[in-house]
C-alpha cells in the first residue's frame, strides 16, 4: 500500500503489523481495514462523547421508506445504549456485482461508524471482512471476527452461534431452531437488498 493512502503513519503502522504489508487492496476493501484498524480509537472517542452529550441518533429526522432503515431506526437508541445488541445479516451484491454475505455487530458498527449516509441514502450498509461473518460467493473468501458485543462460535454441531459476552447467552441463527433466550428474530422484505435478516438480543438490567 502507498502511505498516501493513509490519514497518518500510525494508521499505516498499524495495518502492516496486522498482517497487511505488501497487500494490494482495492478501495473497498482499504476502506474496512482502515476502519478496523480506527476502531479501537473510535470506541474510546464515542464513549467519552456519551457520557458528556446528550445522544443523538443518525436516524433522527429522516424520512425512511424502506423496511430495513425503518427496522435499524427503530432499533439505533437500543443499540447505542447498550440495551440491546443486534446482529445483521444481509446478502446482495457488493460494487464490483459479486455476490456477498455477512453477520454485522450493529451497535459496534454504530460506535464505529457514522451511520447518517446509510439513514440518508447515500451509502448501502454491506458485510465486509472485518464483521462477525463475511463470505464472497465469487472468490469464496471467508472471514470471521468476534466483536466487543459477541463472540463467534462457527465449529458447533448447531451451526453458526455468537455468544454475547454480557451475559454469556447463545444467539443461533438457524431458521429451524430458536434465536435463543432473551433473543428473536425478523425476516425483512427490502428493495435494497436480496435478503435481509434481523436479530435482536435483549440485555436484562438487574
Amino acid at each position: 500500500m502507498d502511505a498516501y493512502d493513509f490519514k497518518n503513519r500510525e494508521l499505516a503502522r498499524k495495518l502492516v503489523e496486522h498482517g497487511h504489508k505488501g497487500t494490494v487492496l482495492n478501495r473497498e476493501e482499504f476502506e474496512e481495514k482502515k476502519a478496523a484498524a480506527q476502531a479501537p480509537e473510535a470506541v474510546k472517542s464515542n464513549t467519552f462523547y456519551s457520557r458528556s452529550q446528550p445522544m443523538t441518533l443518525a436516524s433522527a429526522g429522516k424520512e425512511l421508506k424502506d423496511n430495513f432503515l425503518k427496522a435499524l431506526a427503530e432499533r439505533e437508541e437500543a443499540n447505542r445504549s447498550g440495551k440491546m445488541t443486534s446482529v445483521i445479516f444481509i446478502r446482495d451484491h457488493n460494487t464490483l456485482g459479486q455476490e456477498v454475505s455477512g453477520y454485522i455487530d450493529y451497535a459496534h458498527r454504530l460506535k464505529t461508524q457514522d451511520f447518517e449516509p446509510y439513514f440518508s441514502g447515500k451509502k448501502r450498509l454491506m458485510p465486509g471482512r472485518s464483521d462477525l461473518c463475511y463470505y464472497n460467493w465469487k472468490t469464496q473468501v471467508s472471514t470471521s471476527n468476534s466483536s466487543p458485543n459477541f463472540e463467534v462460535i462457527y465449529d458447533d454441531p448447531n451451526g453458526l452461534l455468537f455468544k454475547n459476552k454480557r451475559d454469556k447467552k447463545i444467539l443461533s441463527v438457524d431458521p429451524l431452531s430458536g434465536s435463543g433466550e432473551d433473543s428473536n428474530r425478523m425476516f425483512l422484505q427490502s428493495d435494497l437488498y436480496i435478503h435481509v435478516v434481523v436479530y435482536d438480543h435483549n440485555i436484562r438490567t438487574v
